[in-house]
């Protein structure tokens, strides 16, 4: 068996369709920063998840990868996940307007790789796939205190779910904290190629501050 974050996380991958307070450590990420429209199939947006996967599997798949995590030898990649905004707009997101994206894909590291490793799998990935893999970056991230919740269904019937975490944050005297440097927070559970867009699963999750 493999070690996989889903299932040994889940009060981080796996909360319930209403929302919960969380408070989320510091982690390790790959990353790539880009803008534009997410659906565009030729935009940055699906170009950054290859450049994503090919430095992630190139970690996983070697020897680099073999360390001892909770008694497993090898771990599952973590799922997809991606920070949001827009210029302007330091609260919910214009879903109207998803040319004015920008966003942060990531993809959680294991917590035994290190900097080093991370740089080595850079040089190895550009090698082997003979692709530049420069606008990847090693991403460390405090997220701290947040109000999530699943979100079940189209990426973009999102607003519904975050009224209620809305709600749910003024019921208990919280504030949305959406800065330069707290986002919009979605971890992506579902491959969307795969599955009814009625039935994806989205992890939501929005920085907040006691009012």
């Amino acid at each position: 068996m493999a070690f996989d974050y889903k299932k040994e996380y889940k009060e981080f991958y796996m909360p319930k369709n209403k929302p919960s307070m969380i408070e989320i450590p510091e982690m390790n990420y790959i990353a790539v920063r880009g803008k534009g429209n997410p659906n565009d199939e030729n935009g940055e947006y699906k170009a950054s998840i290859g450049l994503l996967y090919g430095i992630a599997y190139t970690i996983k798949m070697s020897y680099r990868g073999a360390h001892k995590i909770d008694g497993y030898f090898e771990y599952v990649v973590p799922p997809l996940e991606g920070f949001w905004w827009q210029d302007g707009r330091k609260g919910n997101i214009d879903y109207n307007n998803k040319e004015a994206m920008h966003f942060i894909s990531l993809i959680r590291l294991p917590d035994f790789v290190r900097k080093e490793d991370f740089n080595w799998a850079m040089e190895e990935a550009a090698k082997k796939k003979k692709q530049d893999f420069s606008k990847v970056e090693f991403f460390t991230y405090d997220e701290g205190l947040c109000v999530q919740c699943m979100h079940i269904g189209s990426y973009d019937q999102e607003p519904a779910t975050i009224n209620l975490m809305q709600e749910y944050m003024r019921e208990n005297g919280y504030v949305l904290d959406i800065t330069d440097t707290r986002y919009h927070h979605e971890i992506y559970l579902s491959d969307p190629r795969k599955c009814d867009a009625g039935k994806l699963k989205t992890v939501i999750r929005h920085p907040v501050k006691k009012k």
